[in-house]
Formats: C-alpha cells, structure tokens, sequence
C-alpha cells in the first residue's frame, strides 16, 4: 500500500476534529462565560532512511537526512482563558469576574465545581443558586430577610442588603473566587462548569481585587471570547485542508491505477 494513503488518512482525521472544535465554539457563541477551545496538532513519527550527519565517505558526512513523516493528528483541544466581552444587565443578581479567577458552586454529588458564568438567582430558601441547575454558590449567600429592597456585592466580594425604612446598608456575607496554576487543565464537563485535575492544580482561593484575582462587577454579564469571524476563517482553513488530502488520495488511487494497467 503506498504510504501517502496513510498519511493522508491522518490528514483527515485530523481536520475533522479540527472542525468539530469549531462547531463546538460556534454553537457557544452565545453562551455566558464559555471559553473556546483549539485543536493542537503534532506531526507523527518520522522514518529515518538516512540520519543526518551520517557518513557518506570517510571524509565526509550527510549535511541533510532522508527522513518521511507519517501524517499528523490532534493531541489535545485547549481551553483558550481570555477576557470575554461586558455584557451590561439590570439584574442585581448577574455578576461577571474582571480579570483571573472562577466563581465556586456546589454540586450534587459533594464536589465543587468552577464557572465563569455569573448568571445567578435566589431559591426559595433565599440562597443564591445558578441559574440554569440551581446549584448554590460558595461560600454560600443567603439573603432570607423579606424587607431587603436592593442587593449590592461590592467588587471586593462583599455581599450587602438595604432593608425598607433603612438608608444604611448592612453586610451579610462575602464572596470568594478562586484560581489556577494552569485554568487549561481544567476539565470542562457542561452546564459552564470545570472540575480540576492534576494538570490544572489544586484551586487557590482569594479575595476579589487582590492578589491578581479578578474583581466582580454586578449587574454585569461575560459574554463567550468566541470570535465568531475568527471561527469561520478557521473553518474555511480546515475545509480547504481536507480538501487537499482528500485530493492526494485520489491522486494516489489514479497512480495505481495506471500502474495496475501497464502489469
């Protein structure tokens, strides 16, 4: 079997989850807080037929090798943690993080997730959950005084109420967020949610506005860091690549063909 087959082969596969990376960014282009991801891509093992550097004669040596490559594939889709754009909401209960940092939900199951999706709300128990599960968010915030009439978080954290027939605001609470060695070793697992793992490390907590952690802005949303003409250009990109191994293929098949019909 000729060996371009093969590494065309590679080829292909490695543009289709090149595009479904893109698919995947351009279906959350609206989602809040979403990260895009990139496919990285390595070339394969090579086939050393002649090493550079060996002897030619006694006196002289290769200055280049003979070395064919085998294809190339995917080896990782990395989450890309830039600042997404300010989307500016008048509920009290939307927060977005300026800068570094996660906020802390959560889950059922005991573990605490992490998101960049502020979008919250209260329960009925007067917790501050997200919105989509209803997840609480940690610490948790729990505002069970039915005479509160405006809610502020400071960019600090710090949580605060105005009760009716009051001018002075009383703290309740404060909340933290919390960051990573390495935000790209986190595992995405939906719902705008990540877990870490050994290559993100383990979360570090902090106040918000110090530390190099970010600060959070109320009644303000982070839009996804999707460009969405970035996304197509990729597409296009992609496309004419599969394009083109698709094409070696065929030409591969018509130079045996030709040969089967010379035997």
């Amino acid at each position: 079997m000729h060996p371009a087959l093969w590494v065309s082969k590679t080829g292909l596969d490695a543009q289709q989850t090149n595009i479904s990376t893109i698919s995947n960014n351009l279906a959350n282009a609206s989602t809040i807080g979403f990260k895009k991801s990139r496919a990285v891509f390595e070339d394969l093992f090579y086939q050393n037929i002649n090493q550079p550097g060996g002897k030619s004669t006694q006196d002289t040596t290769l200055p280049s090798g003979l070395m064919l490559g085998a294809g190339s594939k995917v080896v990782a889709t990395q989450k890309v943690f830039t600042q997404g754009n300010t989307q500016t909401t008048n509920n009290a209960m939307d927060m977005m993080i300026e800068g570094d940092g996660f906020f802390q939900v959560l889950l059922p199951d005991g573990n605490i997730g992490y998101t960049r999706n502020g979008q919250f709300t209260i329960n009925d128990q007067g917790i501050l959950v997200t919105s989509g599960s209803g997840y609480p968010v940690q610490p948790e915030v729990r505002i069970e005084d039915n005479d509160a009439v405006s809610i502020t978080v400071g960019t600090d954290g710090e949580v605060s109420i105005r009760r009716r027939g009051e001018q002075e605001n009383s703290s309740t609470t404060s909340l933290t967020i919390v960051d990573f060695i390495n935000p790209g070793g986190l595992e995405p697992i939906g719902q705008n949610l990540f877990l870490p793992t050994g290559a993100s490390g383990d979360p570090q907590e902090g106040t918000p506005g110090l530390e190099g952690f970010g600060s959070i802005r109320q009644s303000m949303l982070e839009t996804s860091n999707v460009n969405v003409t970035e996304e197509l250009v990729n597409m296009i990109e992609a496309q004419r690549v599969y394009e083109m191994n698709s094409k070696v293929i065929s030409t591969v098949d018509q130079m045996l063909s030709y040969v089967n019909q010379q035997l």
